[in-house]
């Protein structure tokens, strides 16, 4: 065979072995891994659980073995402020908690922890499906490079729990209540009339029993699943905060998801936002007629009075932050 020959049989050998060699690896890349974080318990009791098995089931039915979703639940990946950052780089994939975290990246998203801007869950969901919604999510990629996956809702509004019986809200004046500590969760109460008082979740039961707090606010179902009624079984239905659940993915790991499976990617994630919905209402419902069998009392309030009281806040806020003026006004707008 001479040269020229034997140069031609050689490359159509390397051809060859490459035409075999390209399959094998396009499989062993086919499958795109994702990490979900969450911060809480993987169970029923969860608002995060409930979106995520629903968008792993629709993720799962798109897409077969192409999108390898794993869930992370109790802050196995971290804490949630370190799990932001994660997110932000593309370190994490994906993260599924409420909106206030997200505050101490994008300030403007704290807009959503103001009392008495929703008047209840629906009006939450019609929001931040319009306007208000989609000026969030915009701040939320250009400045911290992650797509909002929806919003969805926390497990009920939240009231205030308190150990001793009271007739109405001016009872809360000088009320020592356990607020999470975010800023505007801390400036609501305080133009409600308590004493905001910031502590851990995990030293609320103590402190309900060693009187360092007179009660505390919270959604039914925590307040049951903590068995904070055994020390606090006075509920005003304040509905004061009905902050929402938000999943993202980072901008560098939805870039990783072939171009031909985003559209179901975003399809699945659209459709658990909306069953995730639905289970809240009932959620809340069962976990309120449980408090009541095991003797908590719960009573309504004058909610305008508190609103008119609290509302000074949302101008403070947007004075701070022109940016969510529009966004309070779109809001404002969703409620008719």
């Amino acid at each position: 065979m001479n040269q020229p020959s034997r140069r031609l049989v050689l490359s159509r050998a390397c051809a060859a072995a490459a035409a075999l060699a390209v399959p094998a690896f396009a499989r062993a890349q086919s499958t795109v891994p994702l990490r979900m974080s969450s911060s809480l318990t993987a169970d029923s009791n969860s608002s995060h659980f409930l979106w995520y098995q629903r968008f792993a089931q629709n993720l799962k039915a798109a897409t077969g073995d192409k999108l390898a979703l794993t869930y992370f639940p109790n802050n196995q990946l971290g804490k949630e402020s370190d799990v932001v950052q994660q997110v932000r780089l593309g370190a994490i994939d994906m993260m599924i908690s409420g909106t206030s975290i997200w505050a101490t990246a994008v300030p403007e998203i704290g807009v959503l922890d103001m009392g008495y801007l929703f008047q209840n869950a629906d009006h939450v969901g019609k929001s931040l499906d319009g306007p208000a919604g989609a000026a969030l999510s915009k701040l939320l990629l250009d400045r911290a490079s992650v797509n909002v996956l929806g919003y969805a809702y926390s497990l009920g509004a939240r009231n205030v729990y308190t150990k001793a019986p009271m007739k109405s809200a001016t009872e809360l004046r000088g009320v020592k209540v356990r607020v999470l500590p975010v800023p505007n969760f801390v400036a609501t109460l305080k133009y409600m009339g308590a004493v905001a008082t910031p502590i851990p979740f995990g030293e609320i039961y103590t402190a309900l029993q060693t009187g360092v707090v007179d009660g505390l606010e919270q959604d039914a179902p925590t307040v049951l699943s903590g068995k904070f009624y055994e020390v606090a079984k006075h509920c005003m239905l304040t509905e004061h905060i009905f902050n929402p659940v938000m999943p993202v993915i980072s901008k560098r790991a939805f870039e990783r998801i072939p171009a031909a499976l985003q559209k179901p990617f975003l399809e699945a994630a659209r459709d658990a936002t909306q069953f995730q919905r639905g289970q809240a209402a009932s959620t809340e419902a069962k976990a309120f007629e449980q408090l009541k069998a095991l003797g908590v009392t719960v009573s309504t309030v004058d909610r305008a009075a508190l609103t008119r009281d609290v509302s000074k806040l949302w101008t403070e806020f947007a004075t701070q932050y022109p940016a969510t003026r529009p966004i309070i006004d779109a809001i404002g707008s969703a409620k008719g």
